[in-house]
């Protein structure tokens, strides 16, 4: 996969999904409002391209599992393309985001106490069904519509140096390191000229997904735990996203659930700006100082996700 996918992608899904604003709240610092998209996520981003990539689809629809986010998108995309959708989510998902499912008429099963185990028995209803698998994270067209939101923070800040974006499963983080790896960061001196801007990926310190696996050399299963564990809560990277993310443009960071917690009623205190955990988690590694910006750096703060019960948005 390369930047050539991403541009592929962000002209196969021009005009359905939407062109989320960009923030400076402070001097270089933007916040790049993902969970303003449709659905409350990016992941609408890869659920269309996956899906306008397969040409016509099965009389049986498409099929996904998901902690609840890419559920809600692939439930989106289905309904504006007429199609059935069927999606699988464990019993950690939300109650809110288990509503949304309902509301866009999605056929819900909710199995399994974490995803991996909704992905196995959604992989197994799919061959049965001949419906289209729409993976959450580990598909090409899923990671190139994903990086569209790379574009959009290149175009939107006039450049960056750094963009700070949550992994879980990986296609996201991954997604953004190729559609920005078509730029120079702002100042010059991030990374190599011409290659893009670093990429902070941050994970929660009981979820280090993609930090385990930098460390082993290659995907390995982890523990899956914690505030954040509905929309992070991948036991293993996904292989494209291992790929691309043992790039020497991006640096691993971990973050405590305490922090992601502290981050998310920042974002709402300060901004009035409503965050799930694993929308905040990206803010948490400034603000717990697990990422520091330089002087002068300028740096994109991806908030990605918004489908959160806004009752808990205060202590």
């Amino acid at each position: 996969m390369d930047y050539s996918d991403v541009l592929a992608a962000a002209g196969r899904i021009d005009g359905l999904v939407l062109r989320t604003p960009v923030l400076e709240v402070s001097p270089g610092v933007f916040f790049k409002l993902e969970l303003l998209q449709h659905s409350g996520s990016f992941k609408v981003r890869g659920a269309f391209n996956r899906m306008l990539s397969a040409g016509e689809l099965p009389p049986s629809g498409v099929i996904a599992a998901s902690g609840g986010n890419h559920g809600l998108a692939v439930a989106y995309a289905a309904r504006v393309l007429g199609v059935r959708a069927e999606i699988f989510v464990p019993e950690v998902t939300s109650p809110v985001k288990v509503a949304g499912l309902e509301a866009l008429g999605a056929h819900i099963t909710q199995t399994g106490a974490i995803y991996s185990e909704a992905a196995e028995a959604a992989a197994k209803r799919a061959a049965e069904s001949g419906a289209l698998a729409v993976h959450a994270y580990d598909q090409a067209e899923v990671v190139a519509g994903q990086g569209t939101t790379g574009l959009e923070i290149v175009e939107q800040t006039g450049g960056v140096d750094t963009v700070v974006v949550a992994a879980g499963g990986g296609g996201f983080a991954a997604g953004i390191t190729l559609g920005t790896s078509g730029s120079v960061p702002a100042s010059g001196s991030a990374v190599t000229p011409g290659s893009g801007p670093r990429i902070i990926a941050v994970e929660p310190e009981r979820i280090p997904t993609l930090h385990e696996a930098l460390r082993a050399g290659h995907p390995v299963p982890v523990e899956v735990s914690g505030v954040a564990a509905d929309a992070l809560g991948a036991t293993k990277i996904g292989g494209i996203a291992f790929e691309i993310l043992s790039s020497p443009r991006v640096e691993s960071v971990l973050v405590t659930d305490e922090a992601i917690v502290e981050a998310r009623r920042t974002l709402w205190a300060r901004h009035r700006v409503a965050a799930e955990p694993a929308g905040a988690t990206a803010y948490a590694a400034l603000l717990a100082g697990a990422y520091t910006p330089a002087p002068g750096e300028r740096v994109a703060v991806v908030l990605c996700g918004s489908n959160t019960d806004p009752s808990t948005l205060t202590p």
